[in-house]
This record gives structure tokens, C-alpha cells and sequence, in this order.
């Protein structure tokens, strides 16, 4: 049984803290991205394409809000094509306006994601409930 892995980072730009959690599970990704505080915001899902079919599309949807909802589906798309499973993308912002954020926001999207401890395939930080 392999259990969820969690990996938290944080970037400091502009004066402003923006914050971001990995929740990687066997079949998923959750990447929460935020300012200031963790949240959840604009949720938006996707699903890879199969396998056997190059050439369909990727299947995204925004499920809650209705700010950042864009980069939140570009992003969610992004992460299922990385990983092969859902992915899932939530932006909560509160006084930077998605225009300028996104840069930051991809940044520390790169940098969730592609953490060593994934990369080597750790489980990195696991909590029981």
C-alpha cells in the first residue's frame, strides 16, 4: 500500500508569499496554490488522454469558482500530462490580479512539482488519518 506524498514550498516575489501544497496519490495529483495562506480557491480537474488515442484531446473542467479559472485548467491539464492520472489545480488569490501572478504561479507550480523527493520517487512527508 503506498501511502499519499505531500510536498509544501513557498516563494517570496514582488513582496508578495505565495504558497503551494502537492498532494500526489496513486491515481492523482492535487497542487493547491495561494497567496498568503493556504486555501482552496478555483478548482479546475483533468484527465489524460487515453493512451491508445494520440490524438484526443485532454478532458478539463473548472468544478468550484470562477477567478483564475485559465490558468487553473491550463495548469491541471498540464499536471495530468506530466503525470498520467488527474490532475487537479486550485488558485486562490486575493489581491493580485491573475495577469501578474501567473509568471509566479508557474514558477512555483515548476518548482511543487518537480521536487527531488518526487523525482527519486520518496514517498516524502505521509500522514495517517
Amino acid at each position: 500500500m503506498h501511502r499519499a506524498t505531500i510536498v509544501k514550498e513557498e516563494i517570496l516575489e514582488e513582496n508578495l508569499h505565495f504558497l503551494a501544497i502537492y498532494l500526489k496519490t496513486e491515481n492523482a495529483g492535487l497542487v493547491l496554490l495561494s497567496e498568503n495562506e493556504d486555501r482552496l480557491g478555483t478548482l479546475a480537474a483533468s484527465v489524460p488522454p487515453a493512451l491508445d488515442i494520440r490524438t484526443q484531446p485532454f478532458l478539463s473542467s473548472i468544478l468550484l469558482g470562477d477567478r483564475n479559472t485559465t490558468t487553473a485548467r491550463m495548469l491541471a491539464e498540464h499536471l495530468a500530462s506530466k503525470t498520467g492520472k488527474i490532475g487537479l489545480v486550485s488558485i486562490h488569490l486575493k489581491t493580485v490580479d491573475e495577469t501578474k501572478a501567473n509568471p509566479i504561479l508557474m514558477k512555483l507550480f515548476k518548482k511543487v512539482t518537480t521536487t527531488s523527493k518526487l523525482d527519486k520517487g520518496d514517498e516524502g512527508e505521509s500522514i495517517g488519518i
